[in-house]
């Protein structure tokens, strides 16, 4: 399956009906989250711990397979002047295998400051720093997949 550069082209691509599942792709950890059918609602899933790809492979089918997804929205880290560093690059990278490995279309979506958004927003609820840790990748995860049903919020009801 193909990465998407634009979320018309993803939206064209993928089945009707089917939930999206959002990736914030970390160093350590990847979060997870995963829109309702009618993308409407993205909710926080799960933090996987990274390894090799293999075993991080395993660990994303295993969570697909619970679920009927239409297709993925990974974070993209852009630098804040929009150039793309070591992380987009590897996040890119890791997209690719990806989709060799699985039967899924992929679109990015900028994914600059979900981190600190989230953080902020638990810091305000007065998380403590163990809470915090635990869940601010699936929250950003969330965050990411929200931004991107956002968007598409105004597009036709044929992809929806």
């Amino acid at each position: 399956m193909p990465l998407h550069e634009t979320a018309e082209t993803f939206l064209a691509a993928v089945p009707p009906k089917t939930s999206l599942m959002g990736l914030d792709l970390g160093t350590k950890t990847i979060g997870v989250a995963c829109s309702d059918t009618t993308r409407t609602i993205a909710t926080p899933v799960e933090t996987l711990r990274r390894s090799k790809f293999k075993k991080d492979l395993e660990a994303l089918t295993a969570l697909l397979a619970e679920r009927e997804i239409g297709g993925l929205v990974m974070g993209l880290p852009i630098n804040m002047d929009g150039s793309e560093g070591p992380r987009a690059q590897s996040t890119r990278a890791f997209a690719r295998n990806l989709i060799k490995a699985i039967d899924l279309h992929v679109v990015f979506w900028d994914e600059r400051l979900s981190t600190a958004a989230v953080t902020r927003t638990l810091l305000e609820a007065d998380s403590s720093r163990a809470k915090r840790a635990e869940v601010v990748d699936k929250m950003a995860a969330a965050y990411i997949l929200q931004g991107f049903l956002d968007r598409i919020a105004g597009f036709s009801d044929n992809h929806t």
